[in-house]
């Protein structure tokens, strides 16, 4: 059988009519109108059919084992973050206290120990902001434990030697003073230090002695070998009864925390 083929060009539908009135029984016609609607349907039918096979291989035990991103990249020690209809999981670590400069009872129910750095700003940040409001918030319940974790010299250059001189005040029983006005300080040097020193009455010549006798610096790097095993990677990082914490949180952050601990509610 013969068929004729025209090529349609777009048009209103008289000029389309008139343009097949005459044609042959066996040539089949049709309008342009009617020819995009049948596309609009095939394409809107191919689109189920894509969207149906899609689904079927997207299984819920697959969606519901996928690991998030935000998962996978969760700082070593911190509080895993769990999908909303799961409960969190809590990684409690084994963070040693004795030896290390502490304030609070020995036997507060909640220990709270900080790896810091004295010329990194956003510990300076929870030193003005969070620190003394969080002691205040448990009164007698809290020991607060430092631990240094001085950042290199390209980062921070004073941060090493102002760590020696607060374990230097610490010899003269005189640490928390000497950490207060270490974190009030902008400016940080052995001028600072001895001037530091000077104001709260320490022995100068024994203070002076200290800084430049190397004998803290074992224990110092002890701390940030420890921390680097543990998976620190940031200052401050907090462990509240051997729970972390990265970052100068916020009060409320550290009250979420403490409460669920008081309370018994983390394993």
């Amino acid at each position: 059988m013969n068929t004729k083929t025209k090529k349609i060009t777009p048009a209103v539908e008289v000029e389309e009519e008139e343009a097949y009135k005459d044609a042959p029984e066996e040539t089949v016609t049709f309008k342009l109108s009617h020819f995009y609607s049948v596309l609009v349907v095939l394409a809107f039918a191919a689109g189920i059919l894509v969207g149906y096979i899609a689904w079927g291989f997207t299984t819920p035990a697959a969606a519901a084992t996928a690991p998030s991103a935000a998962a996978q990249q969760q700082p070593a020690g911190a509080v895993a973050e769990a999908p909303a209809t799961q409960e969190p999981q809590f990684v409690r670590y084994d963070i040693p206290t004795e030896g290390y400069p502490s304030i609070g009872a020995d036997d507060a129910k909640i220990v709270i120990v900080e790896f810091s750095d004295f010329q990194c700003p956003y510990c300076r940040r929870f030193h003005e902001e969070t620190y003394q409001s969080l002691l205040d918030a448990y009164p007698g319940q809290i020991r607060f434990v430092y631990r240094n974790l001085p950042l290199p010299p390209s980062m921070h250059p004073d941060a090493m030697s102002a760590a020696v001189a607060s374990l230097c005040a610490n010899d003269q029983n005189a640490y928390w003073e000497y950490h207060e006005k270490l974190f009030s300080s902008k400016t940080l040097g052995e001028k600072i230090y001895l001037q530091y020193a000077a104001d709260l009455g320490l022995n100068i010549e024994a203070f002076g002695a200290c800084l430049t006798s190397g004998k803290h610096d074992d224990f110092i790097q002890k701390d940030m070998d420890f921390s680097s095993k543990l998976g620190v990677q940031s200052t401050p990082t907090f462990f509240v009864n051997g729970l972390a914490l990265v970052g100068a949180q916020p009060l409320a952050s550290f009250q979420q925390l403490i409460d669920k601990e008081l309370a018994g509610e983390i394993p």
